[in-house]
């Protein structure tokens, strides 16, 4: 199956089934290979008050090679670079885990999941995670007062010239 292909299905799985909390676009008809993600914050969280957009980046062989995927809303969390950037640190898109069978739901999945319980012991900002984890209630006022100045009403994502290339 070529890349467009897998591209094509996996787009359709994914809007008619996408993760809750998520919407999913193609922005571009012409460029299959990026799409931006609006999650809201999951119920019961800190975040839960937040928009948040994703933008998914599909390398020219993928699924071969993962996908990768950035915050275009800023965000307070250990697992998350603390800039522009949105960064995103989880196992399963590291090179040596990607899995070409591995489906986006899943991915997708994984990266709300990393909302509802981040990853302190494999953070992309140390300082961040040591907060989280010894001064969970100072975590939590830096995390809401991110969610109160980035992630209120629609995400704003990237120009399309810039639209992954962040990573």
């Amino acid at each position: 199956m070529s890349s467009s292909k897998r591209i094509a299905k996996e787009f359709a799985k994914c809007s008619a089934n996408a993760p809750a909390g998520m919407t999913i676009e193609m922005p571009y008809p012409d460029d299959m290979s990026i799409w931006h993600i609006t999650l809201k914050g999951p119920a019961a969280t800190i975040y839960a008050k937040g928009n948040f957009g994703l933008v998914v980046t599909l390398p020219d062989n993928y699924p071969f090679k993962a996908p990768v995927v950035t915050f275009a809303t800023r965000i307070y969390h250990p697992n998350v670079t603390n800039d522009s950037a949105g960064n995103i640190c989880l196992a399963m898109l590291k090179t040596d885990n990607w899995k070409p069978a591995l489906p986006m739901t899943e991915v997708l999945e994984a990266v709300r999941n990393l909302l509802v319980e981040p990853q302190p012991d494999d953070p992309l900002e140390a300082r961040i995670a040591d907060e989280y984890r010894t001064q969970r209630e100072e975590f939590d006022k830096q995390a809401l007062a991110y969610v109160e100045k980035y992630a209120k009403g629609a995400p704003k994502f990237p120009p399309r010239g810039e639209a992954g290339s962040k990573a």
